[in-house]
């Protein structure tokens, strides 16, 4: 049997209604309205394929098949339902509806695995609400301390523990699991670029995915009139900020080596057209797939912080928010997901990926193995951002046939 590509259609198409920018694209927040519809459309799918549902106290979905063995490791496949605001439809929704397909498929054919099978959705991977990204799986493995998660809020000081307790989830479940509960995790995901369309290739098998950086950085000036201040007495936090995010693209060409530097989020204070800014605080994201090329990049941007600390009246504080290595996925699974790929007949090329995933973090607790799909012109983070039903039929194959030789 073969993964059901309207049924995977429909649910791609029933998750993208839950936005809060309709006709703008998907913006689906962790702790939202939007969240809550899709956790319980996501929750009702478990259950109508079969899955005993659970939650844990970050808001993790999991969906799970018992397995004959008792007390044995999960194999566990899924990926997010956040979205970065004004995204796409696919970009870890895919992954979720993929699983939902696996489970799905062994309800049609009465399989009874001998592991135990999980579906899973995962909280805050794309970071937008709380930042840092990789929420869900750096919580659930024991990487996010429970007195910071209770110190997390969003940039209107919403606190998580409270926006989980307004659509009803309880914080005070069991947070951190076991890595011992869990023998492998698979991630389908869309690609997020235009490799494997131009190669006209349905798969593509990941072997590394690439380190990141991310950085908060403040920096503070003095508030002032803009009419009656002259240029000599300003101390402008937004020109300091221009001049530190202009110089961050010089940076990641002297580091090399695919090296990428990114300023996505801005915010300006007090956000006056006719006042001078006293803060701003910005976002740097750097990435390389060579750990010593991170640390050069981020030593450069340092030392450019600090060469501007204290001129002209100005402030600057950086804030690490996240660091995480470069990752080199199980050799096993790949070797397996090739495998079935070939059995399969489904053409597929090796690669690497420049976006982080959950699998990044969950790599060094259990193996794990990862699936690219086509993205349409490689657009993603973006209402444009598509991909072929057929396609993730074909991934969802794939990832069927090495679940069914790691669980039976």
């Amino acid at each position: 049997m073969t993964a059901n590509k309207e049924r995977i259609e429909q649910h791609i198409d029933a998750l993208k209604q839950f936005t809060a920018t309709p006709r703008q694209g998907v913006t689906r927040l962790t702790y939202s309205k939007e969240d809550l519809q899709s956790r319980n459309y996501i929750k009702e799918k478990m259950t109508e394929y079969g899955l005993v549902v659970s939650e844990d106290g970050f808001g993790n979905i999991f969906g799970k098949l018992e397995g004959t063995l008792s007390d044995a490791p999960s194999v566990i496949v899924g990926s997010h339902f956040d979205s970065v605001p004004n995204g796409g439809a696919y970009d870890g929704t895919a992954g979720v509806v993929v699983g939902l397909e696996v489970a799905a498929l062994f309800q049609e054919l009465q399989l009874k695995p001998t592991y135990p099978l999980e579906v899973i959705a995962m909280v805050e991977e794309e970071g937008s609400r709380f930042g840092g990204g990789l929420m869900g799986s750096r919580g659930m493995m024991g990487l996010l301390s429970e007195e910071d998660f209770y110190d997390l809020a969003d940039k209107d000081g919403i606190l998580a523990t409270d926006a989980m307790s307004e659509i009803g989830l309880d914080y005070s479940k069991e947070k951190v699991r076991s890595p011992e509960t869990i023998k492998a995790f698979l991630e389908l995901h869309i690609e997020q670029g235009p490799i494997l369309e131009e190669k006209g290739i349905r798969i593509g098998i990941v072997e590394a995915i690439v380190g990141l950086n991310h950085l908060e950085v403040t920096v503070q000036g003095r508030a002032g009139h803009a009419g009656t201040t002259p240029m000599d007495y300003r101390s402008d936090a937004l020109v300091t900020a221009a001049k530190l995010i202009a110089t961050f693209p010089q940076i990641a060409k002297e580091t090399g080596h695919g090296t990428v530097i990114t300023t996505g989020r801005l915010h300006v204070f007090p956000n006056g057209a006719n006042v001078i800014p006293d803060k701003v605080v910005f976002s740097v994201d750097i990435r390389s797939g060579k750990e010593k090329q991170i640390s050069q990049a981020r030593q450069q941007v340092d030392e450019l912080l600090s060469a501007h600390n204290g001129v002209g009246g100005i402030t600057i504080s950086a804030e690490e928010q996240l660091f995480i290595e470069p990752k080199e996925l199980d050799s096993e699974l790949r070797g397996l997901l090739k495998e079935v790929s070939d059995e399969l007949s489904i053409p597929y090329c090796s690669m690497s990926s420049g976006a982080g995933h959950d699998a990044m973090v969950l790599s060094d607790f259990t193996a794990c193995g990862m699936l690219f799909i086509p993205s349409k012109d490689g657009l993603s983070h973006c209402p444009e951002e598509w991909s072929d039903a057929g396609d993730l039929a074909d991934g969802t194959d794939v990832l069927f046939e090495t679940i069914k030789r790691l669980v039976m």
